[in-house]
């Protein structure tokens, strides 16, 4: 089978801190690279007491320490939070710091709610995604003579750029600018099929000579099918508890979920993730050929959002074994 990666959120789960979400990730980091996985990406999000993940360039950089092959990188930098100079700098020191392992998602949404959004971007409310884009693209190549303002480190830094969406925007971007392209579908798998479709469309030779497109699905993996069935309840739950605005840590898996959600809550939830699958290794294996052949994507992160580190450590190795990984 073709790529696999690693999507992960740091979750900080009940009871822990932020400093047990970031050990635990870095355990989750080193596990992937012995599977064979291809990259792990971090994703900056603020204002949620479940995620730990909100400095995201220091977070890559402490798991990129630890590892020593796997490919690291964002999924995404939210860029309208950010100056693309202040990007550009960051990206650069990882990569002087992590040669040849650095890899750079860029997202258009703020990563937040919207009081959260204005205290990050203060002024910076007008939509200038596709401008800072570029932008950040000219930070990262090599200095001219007489360049009056350069990104130190980050000029000429081997940093490749992905551009992430949800919708058809950063789609029809991402090919216009010649970028490979990931699309949100592990929670916003609506518009994936048009998304991947425009992509192809639109794209134009740039950075690549040819389309190469990436999608999120989420995995909950174990030896039975009863095993299996639990480990998705805490993401439900977490996904209901936004939905009321009481956003929390990541709660232990239930045996059902069946008077925990509303009618409307759990077809909100549902339709969210249905970009997921739930059982064994054999079923696991099947979905994600079924997946490839239907959406055509050249390569697939998968999100494993589980409660528990031991049963979330076995869904990834069943993963591996699914996906018919090379072991590192």
């Amino acid at each position: 089978m073709r790529r696999v990666s690693v999507l992960d959120l740091a979750p900080i789960r009940s009871g822990e801190t932020a400093g047990d979400a970031f050990r635990q990730a870095l355990d989750l980091a080193r596990h992937a690279e012995t599977l064979g996985f291809h990259r792990l990406w971090l994703a900056e999000h603020h204002n949620m007491p479940g995620i730990a993940s909100a400095a995201t360039p220091v977070v890559i950089g402490y798991v990129a320490g630890g590892t020593k092959t796997l490919r690291v990188g964002s999924g995404g930098i939210m860029l309208p939070n950010h100056a693309p100079l202040v990007v550009a700098e960051q990206f650069g020191t990882l990569a002087a710091m992590y040669p040849g392992r650095i890899e750079l998602g860029l997202g258009r949404a703020p990563g937040t709610d919207e009081r959260t959004a204005r205290a990050l971007r203060r002024d910076r409310m007008a939509d200038t995604f596709p401008q800072d884009v570029v932008e950040l693209q000219a930070w990262l190549r090599p200095a001219v003579p007489g360049q009056a303002v350069q990104a130190v480190p980050g000029a000429g830094a081997d940093v490749p750029i992905w551009l992430l969406g949800s919708s058809l925007f950063s789609a029809q971007l991402a090919g216009r600018l010649g970028l490979p392209y990931a699309f949100a579908s592990h929670f916003a798998p609506d518009y994936l099929a048009q998304a991947i479709e425009v992509y192809r469309r639109e794209f134009r030779p740039g950075v690549l000579a040819a389309p190469y497109a990436m999608a999120g699905v989420n995995v909950f993996a174990a030896d039975t099918a009863e095993e299996a069935a639990r480990l998705p309840t805490s993401m439900q739950l977490q996904f209901v508890n936004l939905a009321r605005g009481t956003p929390g840590p990541l709660g232990p898996a239930v045996d059902t979920m069946e008077g925990r959600w509303s009618p409307p809550e759990q077809h909100f939830v549902t339709r969210a993730l249905r970009e997921s699958v739930v059982g064994t290794r054999d079923v696991v294996r099947r979905w994600l050929r079924e997946f490839r052949a239907r959406t055509g994507v050249d390569e697939v992160i998968v999100s494993s959002h589980i409660h528990d580190p031991v049963a979330r450590h076995r869904s990834l190795t069943l993963t591996a074994e699914a996906a018919e990984l090379a072991a590192a």
